[in-house]
């Protein structure tokens, strides 16, 4: 599959991008625009990952910049788990390991596909200091390979103004629970 998007595609994203960035400048403080839409314009196949960020839901902005690797940070900032990436267990192994009532698709396979990664607990944290994420959702993020050797999988969400970290079967799947991905650029 060509991970390419056409330029009227490019430019409509750029666009929507652009706006969410001026909108939420909080997010990404003595960043400039321009800088990070050079980035993008001489990343083709990032841009195709942005844009399946973006049409699962997941209002990718802005987080941060990488110095030693010259790459900006995005984040999956909708304000609640993104819609079009629910109802999904953990990775493929668990969802392998469904006998009834299988969901579609797993957050690591769906993260692989659309060429992101799922938060760690750190970068979910750091999220919910640029806002108030996942107060009616969850969302997956990456689990430690102790707790999934034991069927395990961990999720996190905001509740009583505190970020939460929480465990689950990985097989196990809701349809107020995700995933956020982080795309580096």
């Amino acid at each position: 599959m060509k991970k390419q998007l056409s330029t009227e595609q490019h430019t409509e994203l750029i666009s929507i991008l652009k706006v969410r960035f001026e909108k939420n400048m909080n997010r990404h403080q003595n960043l400039v625009w321009d800088k990070v839409q050079a980035k993008l314009d001489a990343s083709p196949e990032k841009m195709w990952s942005l844009d399946e960020m973006e049409t699962t839901g997941g209002e990718p902005d802005v987080v941060g910049y990488d110095e030693k690797t010259n790459e900006y940070i995005f984040y999956d900032c909708s304000a609640e788990s993104p819609k079009g990436r629910r109802s999904i267990c953990y990775d493929h192994e668990a969802l392998e390991a469904r006998k009834e009532h299988k969901p579609e698709n797993s957050a690591i396979n769906m993260a692989a596909d659309m060429g992101i990664e799922l938060l760690t607990e750190e970068q979910y944290r750091t999220l919910q200091q640029l806002g108030n994420f996942d107060l009616k959702t969850s969302s997956w993020i990456i689990t430690p390979a102790a707790i999934r050797k034991l069927k395990g999988a961990l999720f996190a969400d905001r509740r009583y103004d505190t970020v939460f970290v929480y465990h689950n079967g990985a097989e196990s799947y809701y349809a107020a629970r995700g995933f956020r991905g982080c795309l580096r650029v």
